[in-house]
């Protein structure tokens, strides 16, 4: 015989009471946001490279990167292969997929710039990073500018082995890992991305765009974009520039796990650091740097350094601008169209990422950067306020 048993409806008030406090406990607990692929596994991996005949790893085919032999972790594609396409969209849907295009032809770049500025008829070396996947070695450059060179160890990175990834390159787990450059360096790091706030960027899917130990706020609205002063990315800077080198009390730039180039105060500007020490840093042992204090008058422009709120710099008299964006001293929950009195310079606020339309990989014209013109709020101008008027 199957017994039953009834409840009464105080009870059952109590029960489903307590059930939705139980689900509001739940809804208030912090939501970390997840923008790991999904979909198909065959739209970015293949078993055998094989596939009724035909190669699977077809990804870039046609351009000058296309690789259709086997890639590591089983991909289909090259870091370029998936984000150079080199059409005229700087976002690509991809087997369903918006895939950001650091390779196009269109008129509109994303906040980090595109390497079609290297290659294309009337562009330059000058434009930006010159990755080797690109087959164009800089004619100009051997080395990163402002690095800082040590008797023990010669330039790692070179014209002839930058990588998108890897210790010769940005992204992934970088340099004196061995896990040598491109594809492995960054493995998982897509099916594990944190998307928008990364203030704890203990693995490469946690980091800033997958950036080891870089700090920052992604932008989710309008993504892989500064496009306006309320929808952009924010970038982490830090109060006081670094004191970058490889000893004599110094902050080490090797100082992520195993050695990694990971900046010691997680910031963007720390990170470029780890190749361009002498433009960012405080002088030192190591470092002829941006001079000895963090106090004008500097010997090269500094970074990691609290715009002054006083005169033209006022933060009253800024706006913030995305076309020369300041960091934040703080990791932000949201994007803020604000300028405050902490906001500071960062590598970003001048230069392109990848590359840009101008000279140095700046992201306006310095040759316009006139003072006295009394109509440009761009470029040097967007701090340096009163110098055009």
């Amino acid at each position: 015989m199957v017994r039953t048993k009834t409840i009464s409806v105080k009870t059952a008030v109590v029960f489903f009471s307590g059930l939705g406090l139980i689900l509001a406990l739940i809804l208030l607990v912090p939501v970390f946001l997840s923008a790991g692929i999904t979909g198909e596994c065959s739209n970015c991996h293949t078993m055998h490279n094989s596939q009724g005949g035909a190669e699977m790893a077809t990804y870039g085919s046609g351009q000058v990167w296309s690789d259709t032999t086997p890639q590591p972790a089983l991909l289909r594609g090259t870091c370029l292969g998936c984000h150079g396409q080199g059409g005229t969209d700087m976002i690509k849907t991809i087997n369903g997929s918006p895939i950001p295009q650091v390779y196009h032809t269109g008129a509109t770049d994303l906040a980090s710039g595109n390497f079609n500025h290297i290659v294309k008829v009337g562009g330059g070396d000058d434009r930006g990073h010159n990755v080797i996947a690109l087959s164009n070695v800089d004619g100009v450059l051997d080395g990163p500018p402002g690095y800082i060179n040590q008797s023990f160890h010669d330039v790692a990175v070179t014209d002839s082995n930058l990588t998108c990834a890897g210790e010769n390159g940005c992204h992934g787990t970088n340099r004196y890992q061995g896990l040598g450059s491109g594809i492995p360096a960054i493995k998982g790091a897509h099916h594990g991305n944190v998307d928008g706030k990364c203030d704890a960027p203990t693995t490469v899917a946690k980091s800033y765009r997958f950036l080891y130990g870089v700090k920052g706020l992604e932008n989710t609205t309008d993504k892989w974009q500064n496009l306006t002063a309320g929808s952009h990315n924010e970038y982490y800077g830090a109060s006081t520039p670094a004191l970058l080198g490889c000893g004599g009390g110094e902050t080490s730039c090797h100082a992520g796990p195993s050695g990694s180039a990971m900046p010691p105060n997680n910031t963007i500007s720390e990170f470029c650091g780890t190749c361009h020490g002498n433009f960012h840093t405080l002088t030192t042992g190591s470092s002829s740097g941006i001079g000895s204090s963090a106090s004008s008058p500097f010997q090269r422009h500094p970074t990691d350094i609290v715009i002054k709120n006083t005169g033209e710099y006022s933060a009253a008299g800024r706006v913030f601008n995305p076309n020369a964006p300041v960091g934040r001293t703080t990791v932000y929950d949201a994007v803020s169209s604000a300028a405050t009195t902490s906001d500071v310079v960062t590598c970003l606020s001048c230069h392109a990422a990848h590359a840009s339309n101008y000279a140095d990989m700046l992201k306006w014209d310095y040759s316009t950067m006139n003072a006295g013109g009394g109509s440009n709020t761009n470029g040097c101008f967007a701090c340096h306020t009163e110098k055009d008027t």
